[in-house]
């Protein structure tokens, strides 16, 4: 069974789209395309289910065109309309590059200066220009490169630089 912990979400399915089981699908991060997986994880119902790949094309910077295995028709691919995609962290870990925005949902903040735990990131906020990490207790910390020391995959940390008083608005 695939744990919530084990994943991240990549993006959501949108409608069918011809006849043979494609979807659309709307990702907000390319890993599955910069990373070998031989597939995604869907939201089918609340349980995370592997759905394998058999074909995908880009239809623009945030679309793609999904053929999975085994779903052959419109119909199929409709039911599929609105599922949530992950993607394995295992396997984006593996990656040399540095981990997108949206695999750190899940990691700790610790504040660089005397290794204070600040909080669990839950989510990213990226409705302005300015990207930032929503805690669970609903603090916001400003995304920036700037602030970031270091990011331990293994660990699931992120060491930050927080500039004083930030936390407490």
């Amino acid at each position: 069974m695939i744990k919530q912990e084990e994943v991240y979400k990549i993006g959501r399915l949108g409608k069918a789209h011809g006849v043979k089981g494609e979807v659309s699908f709307q990702f907000d991060d390319d890993i599955f395309d910069r990373v070998d997986a031989d597939y995604l994880v869907l939201d089918i119902d609340g349980i995370l289910v592997p759905f394998f790949i058999e074909e995908y094309r880009f239809r623009s910077d945030v679309v793609a065109l999904v053929k999975f295995c085994d779903i052959d028709t419109q119909e199929r691919a409709a039911e599929l309309t609105g599922c949530n995609v992950f993607f394995p962290r295992h396997l984006a870990e593996e990656e040399d590059a540095e981990p997108s925005l949206a695999s750190l949902v899940g990691y700790h903040v610790v504040e660089a200066k005397d290794n204070r735990m600040v909080g669990r990131i839950a989510s990213i906020d990226d409705s302005t220009v300015n990207m930032l990490f929503e805690l669970e207790d609903g603090r916001l910390i400003p995304a920036s490169d700037e602030l970031i020391e270091s990011i331990d995959t293994k660990e699931r940390t992120i060491k930050m630089h927080i500039p004083e008083g930030l936390l407490e608005l």
